[in-house]
């Protein structure tokens, strides 16, 4: 039979064992806390840097776009003034080449009529 001594010994070994396991069960508890609130703060930091990029990256976005807008308001009226300028330069070259098309037709018909007398003429010497 076991002596009391002997039962006495298991159920201290039995106490010690089940005391080492509640503390290693609150430790384990204790770390796990410690690794949710640390998951947690970085969580929060990793929103918060995220916020802040992402209102930079609207800010530089919305100067560039103003940027550009100014860029191509500037280019479109530099545009138009060079497409005014040149359909003057057009419209001056082409009333000067009306005019001088306009004389070139003045002076051949002049010639086509002296010439069209010069030839009834010889028609009507021949003739007589």
């Amino acid at each position: 039979m076991l002596s009391i001594q002997t039962i006495r010994g298991i159920h201290m070994k039995l106490r010690l064992v089940s005391l080492l396991l509640a503390v290693l069960a609150f430790s384990a508890l204790a770390l796990a806390q410690d690794v949710k609130a640390d998951v947690d703060k970085t969580a929060k930091d990793t929103a918060k840097a995220t916020k802040k990029a992402a209102k930079k990256t609207a800010d530089v976005t919305k100067k560039a776009a103003t940027k550009t807008a100014d860029a191509t308001e500037d280019t479109a009226k530099k545009a138009g003034h060079a497409t005014k300028e040149a359909a003057v330069k057009t419209e001056d070259a082409t009333e000067s080449a009306a005019k001088k098309t306009g004389h070139a037709v003045k002076k051949g018909t002049k010639k086509t009529v002296d010439k069209t007398k010069e030839g009834a003429e010889k028609t009507k010497d021949a003739v007589k």
